[in-house]
């Protein structure tokens, strides 16, 4: 089954030149200067209005949102999707696939995993009209964060979708930015958004697309490069990969794969930021996030803040073991106290002590396991996920928490 794109690009706008007639300047401004800054604190519920199948194992779904504005982010980052399954909230983290210059209606590419929660309930249960809690944007995996004159994106699987909304923020401005795109997946039928990036390369000359596939799929011989990414493949579909500012994301396997190949090749690590799809333990799409380069100020404002001390409670706690560095940790509501190793996160002893904390990422981005600090302090290393009025208020992350002394924790 075919389906025509969401998204018609724009005509593209001509690279400016020296000797432009209307005097641009040579330089070009980067992606942001085009886009409204994102969301500070988005906290909302959005109207579920379509559900498009994509591929035979993907849909796309559209969101609007209820605040009057729409809602300001960057090409690359992600919401927290929260949905009621069976009387239980249950939330994810989604890339938004669609591009910033189009506000008012928000779309995100769920692929079906098999034993997914979440994503088994987009494919099978909701429908237009539907409302599903948001949260965020969130993420430094952006263009916008890296400025550059060259960029290569590189994505496996439904790890496109941040490069799906890079390119039609490009589309809609008429950027004339010089963009290598290297995309693969199992077969040509798991291509997703093929005929509207091809179009879309057609009317802007800096994008040049690059489809890889393992292998045929349904009997039909495919013309395109063939095989796993590698460094042999980059080199020969990027030869100035050098020069070029290298966004990659994907599942664990494939983001294996291109590191030992950008390493192969001599990419500086500097320019290289990742974003990787992996599957929880339970079944449950999580998203885990590494840039390997510094984070935006407000997130620097965040670590900052994140070890501000909370007033304590009238609840007692046994001391820490000065001997072996653990700590007690008690869970309020639950009414258990457990031992919390060293180095061992808040999480990690409610997980092995059967303590329900709710969770997605797993690495203080998404601010889904977000909880209370009735007594105590935490060291927290994350990501973006809590704010520092959150901080302040005696919030925190316990997956990204380990205690400094004995803690209590409204859990």
């Amino acid at each position: 089954m075919s389906h025509a794109p969401i998204f018609t690009p724009a005509p593209a706008t001509p690279a400016p030149s020296s000797t432009d007639p209307a005097g641009w300047p040579v330089e070009t401004e980067p992606l942001g200067a085009g886009l409204l800054p994102p969301e500070a604190d988005l906290d909302q519920e959005l109207v579920c209005r379509r559900v498009l199948p994509v591929t035979h194992d993907t849909v796309t779904v559209v969101l609007q949102p209820t605040r009057l504005g729409g809602v300001a982010f960057s090409p690359g980052q992600y919401l927290t999707l929260g949905v009621d399954i069976d009387g239980r909230r249950v939330e994810r983290c989604y890339t938004i696939s669609s591009p910033p210059t189009r506000p008012h209606l928000l779309t995100i590419t769920v692929k079906r995993v098999p034993g997914g929660e979440v994503s088994g309930w987009i494919h099978d249960r909701l429908r237009p009209g539907d409302r599903v809690h948001a949260t965020g944007p969130r993420g430094a995996f952006s263009v916008v964060e890296h400025p550059a004159a060259r960029y290569l994106l590189l994505s496996g699987g439904s790890g496109i979708t941040p490069t799906l909304s890079t390119l039609r923020t490009v589309a809609d401005l008429g950027d004339p930015m010089d963009v290598v795109v290297v995309h693969c997946a199992r077969t040509p039928q798991d291509l997703l958004a093929r005929s509207e990036l091809e179009a879309m390369s057609l009317v802007h000359p800096g994008l040049r697309l690059h489809w890889v596939c393992e292998g045929d799929g349904d009997g039909v011989p495919w013309p395109g490069l063939t095989g796993r990414v590698s460094a042999e493949l980059l080199a020969t579909a990027v030869p100035d990969l050098a020069q070029r500012e290298i966004f990659t994301c994907g599942p664990p396997p494939y983001m294996s794969a291109v590191r030992e190949a950008l390493a192969e090749l001599g990419a500086d690590p500097a320019r290289c930021h990742e974003e990787s799809f992996v599957l929880g333990s339970a079944g449950a799409p999580t998203v885990a996030r590494e840039v390997p380069v510094a984070e935006p100020a407000e997130v620097a404002a965040d670590l900052a803040a994140a070890d501000a001390v909370v007033d304590p409670t009238d609840v007692a706690v046994a001391p820490a073991d000065a001997a072996t560095g653990a700590a007690s940790v008690t869970f309020a509501r639950s009414g258990r106290e457990v031992t919390c190793g060293p180095g061992q996160t808040v999480l990690e002893a409610a997980q092995e002590a059967g303590i329900p904390i709710p969770t997605s990422c797993g690495e203080g981005m998404c601010g889904t396991c977000k909880s209370s600090l009735l007594s105590g302090r935490v060291e927290m290393d994350h990501q973006g996920g809590i704010r520092p009025r959150e901080i302040a208020q005696g919030s925190f992350l316990p997956c990204c928490a380990v205690p400094d002394g004995d803690v209590v924790v409204d859990a």
